[in-house]
């Protein structure tokens, strides 16, 4: 959303966060599409250019529904982490984190493969990492946060990965954390942020981006306790939300506007 919002300065967004049934992660395939189908349901009440599916767990296990469903663009963050990823690597081992659903899917492999055939792609789930995120553990110095890292990431670190997909948009708030630990010569690939850059170059394809001189208006939406999400969306940001948030029954979302 940060990065969105440094992109397209101009762009009105409306941004629907599902905080009362994430974390996505250790969900089931059928669960996650079906959760998806309303996210979307409810935005589209919305007149919109695009949706922009900023979860990694959707942009793998549910993308080509969700495609196939709507007429107006849908996209995610795997196409684009991958084509940096595969860009950036320079021996060949990259490395990919995420949820347990999106390193279950296999989607980012695949999509690598395409770009680059024979880059080998080690992968680890990282469950604790959003819930730590989540509760604010997420500078250098905190030992709860730093154990983990080197958890997850020392089998990487040993087997000389050289690029690493942080395929979560949780996971960049780690970023300092597991740079630190993986050292200066890995590149981190930052998929929100990736995903953001390909929303933009999409609107300057097609011609739709705003032309005004004003900057555009941000609309958020929860399905839970709005204090919970303005005290979490701070992180996020790296801003204050000064916006209203509303919290809507996202199961009946389309019969709310």
């Amino acid at each position: 959303m940060a990065e969105m919002k440094r992109l397209l300065p101009e762009e009105d967004i409306v941004y629907f966060g599902d905080t009362g049934r994430v974390p996505y992660g250790g969900r089931s395939k059928e669960t996650i599409i079906k959760y998806a189908r309303e996210d979307i349901a409810f935005l589209r009440t919305f007149d919109l250019k695009a949706v922009v599916i900023a979860c990694g767990t959707v942009s793998t296990t549910a993308m080509d529904v969700l495609v196939e469903e709507h007429t107006i663009p849908v996209l995610g963050v795997v196409a684009p982490s991958a084509h940096a990823a595969a860009r950036a690597t320079r021996n060949g081992r990259i490395g990919l984190i995420g949820t347990q659903a999106s390193i279950r899917s296999g989607m980012y492999e695949r999509s690598i493969a395409l770009e680059h055939p024979t880059a080998t792609v080690l992968k680890r789930a990282c469950p604790l990492f959003v819930p730590l995120v989540e509760s604010g553990r997420i500078h250098p110095g905190d030992i709860v946060i730093e154990t983990v890292v080197s958890e997850y990431l020392q089998p990487m670190k040993d087997a000389g990965v050289d690029t690493l997909v942080l395929g979560c948009t949780h996971y960049p708030l780690l970023e300092e954390v597991i740079a630190d630990f993986m050292g200066p010569n890995v590149t981190l690939i930052n998929s929100g942020a990736e995903g953001a850059a390909a929303v933009a170059a999409l609107l300057q394809r097609e011609n739709a981006l705003a032309c005004r001189a004003t900057p555009g208006a941000c609309r958020y939406f929860v399905s839970d306790r709005v204090e919970d999400f303005t005290q979490i969306a701070s992180l996020f940001l790296r801003q204050d939300v000064t916006e209203t948030v509303t919290q809507i029954d996202i199961t009946n979302a389309a019969a709310l506007l």
